[in-house]
């Protein structure tokens, strides 16, 4: 009696969450499909030989997850995370200087541009509502 009960349960479960994930839209960003830190040109292609830009060598970690619980001090150590910022801060318009991984005065400006779009305290620092703005985890 108590297993047909646990599988029903877990067949519920299991309906919730498929249409939950179904209904996903870009609100939820824990539902989408593409990783801003994959290694990706401006088209979202992974890069091949011999376009090979220095930063898709640097180490990424495979869990977005991971990126969530550090501080934007330790992000901004981390030339990876500065490239898929840079990345993204470029496909949306902030930023037009080279993708290195390098934290530059270019980039926070184009931090800056993004919190005075968003009526957000303009500083130049990666805050949590930039990062959310830009859906960087």
């Amino acid at each position: 009696m108590t297993s047909k009960l646990f599988f029903r349960s877990a067949l519920l479960l299991l309906g919730v969450f498929l249409a939950v994930s179904a209904s996903a839209s870009d609100e939820y960003p824990v539902f989408h499909s593409t990783n801003p830190l994959a290694p990706q040109d401006e088209w979202g292609v992974l890069h091949q030989m011999p376009n090979v830009d220095p930063t898709d060598y640097f180490h990424r970690s495979g869990s977005r997850l991971y990126y969530y619980f550090k501080s934007r001090h330790e992000l901004l150590r981390d030339p990876a995370y500065v490239a898929s910022l840079q990345v993204v801060l470029r496909n949306r318009g902030y930023y037009c200087g080279p993708i290195d991984g390098v934290m530059s005065d270019a980039v926070s400006d184009a931090i800056a541009r993004v919190q005075k779009n968003y009526v957000q305290r303009v500083t130049g620092t990666l805050t949590v509502p930039v990062r959310r703005a830009l859906n960087l985890p």
